[in-house]
């Protein structure tokens, strides 16, 4: 292949692959998984989507799925009669059909070329999929779970920069217990708190309008004392409803279908974070409170800075003011989370970032998780 004129493309191919045969090498209980690209195929793959990210099909950004598997790997497949060339001008003019979430174009090759065979709804376990996020913002994910409908992210290239994810951020598991449920990597309880949380947080996130989600524990009412009283939408008796459907998740284990009435659910309980102040349910995932303002603790210190970091190789924890993470939502999250330090706090900002506040009692202060580069 001669020099691609994306040159990210080639610069992230080796990374890439390298992190996706170390995810592929852990333990699979005797499953049948799709291989891994090598580098020749990633660098086509994401050739041929950035090109097409930036194209235009009546108007219309392009948002495309590009899985690399084999026609007879998976089931009912949609297999076109002559094969497309992996190329950046087909891929525009397939984006209307295939833009729905779930739906993939199914890319493999044969004599050393790449071709779009057709689409498919079904992958195999560690399927390889790209991700046509906005112009210029390609996601690099895998499949994971006997349906291939869950992913857990690989790799981000927006323009020339590229960020391969870290599954085992540095520090003790004590500390990174949280980030490891909320990066998919902790199997150990399939269905606890953090993996509801994910797809609250992808759906908060959705909504575009920004929010704040507070999860405190069940057991006490100490969070009252740092929001201001009375709350203007409280919930009597709590909101039970994403509990109850979050019980049964738990019962099917790791590979039960997520049901639509769970989905549902979890863009229920999102929703209300679009309005404005924080919402709050407990540990059990019951909805106690939304609209809330969040207030400082009497006798409580103002909170002077915060440790941010980004789930990715080479990242480095900062401190940083409050201030410097953005609005009245991040500022007001850090704090409660400060002064209730059993809780975590969830933020969604309007241009798609995304931070979970969490105490760190290894480092004695709140810790700004950003973690968008996992939803996407």
């Amino acid at each position: 292949m001669s020099q691609p004129a994306y040159p990210a493309a080639r610069a992230a191919a080796g990374r890439i692959h390298a992190k996706l045969t170390h995810h592929l090498a852990t333990p699979k209980h005797g499953r049948e998984i799709a291989a891994p690209p090598d580098n020749r195929a990633i660098e086509a793959l994401v050739e041929a989507a950035f090109w097409a990210s930036l194209r235009r099909e009546e108007g219309y950004m392009p948002r495309i799925s590009l899985a690399y598997v084999a026609p007879e790997a998976v089931s009912w497949p949609l297999l076109f009669e002559r094969r497309l060339p992996l190329a950046s001008r087909p891929l525009t003019r397939l984006g209307p059909a295939v833009e729905r979430p779930g739906i993939h174009l199914g890319v493999w090759q044969a004599d050393g070329e790449f071709f779009v065979w057709g689409a498919t709804r079904n992958l195999p376990p560690f399927c390889t999929v790209l991700e046509v996020v906005e112009p210029g913002l390609l996601v690099v994910k895998h499949s994971r779970g006997s349906e291939g409908e869950k992913f857990v992210n690989v790799a981000v290239l927006q323009g020339d920069e590229i960020k391969i994810i870290e599954e085992r951020p540095a520090g003790s598991a004590e500390c990174r217990g949280l980030l490891n449920s909320l990066l998919g990597f902790d199997k150990e309880v399939p269905g606890d708190s953090a993996s509801i949380l994910v797809p609250l947080a992808v759906s908060m996130r959705g909504h575009g309008r920004g929010g704040s989600l507070l999860v405190v524990p069940a057991q006490t009412e100490h969070w009252r004392e740092s929001v201001l009283q009375p709350v203007h939408y409280s919930v009597a008796p709590p909101f039970s409803a994403l509990a109850a459907l979050a019980k049964e998740h738990v019962a099917e284990g790791e590979d039960g279908h997520w049901t639509d009435s769970l989905r549902r659910s979890v863009d229920g309980v999102a929703g209300l974070t679009a309005v404005d102040g924080a919402t709050v349910i407990n540990d059990r995932h019951e909805v106690l409170a939304f609209g809330a303002k969040i207030i400082r603790r009497d006798g409580s210190p103002l909170i002077n800075e915060v440790v941010v970091s980004e789930p990715i190789e080479g990242g480095q924890s900062e401190v940083v003011e409050p201030s410097q993470l953005g609005g009245t939502r991040h500022l007001s999250a850090a704090q409660f989370v400060q002064d209730q330090r059993d809780s975590i706090a969830l933020v969604a900002s309007q241009d798609g970032r995304f931070t979970v506040f969490a105490w760190s009692p290894c480092e004695n202060a709140v810790h700004a998780h950003r973690i968008e580069i996992l939803l996407m």
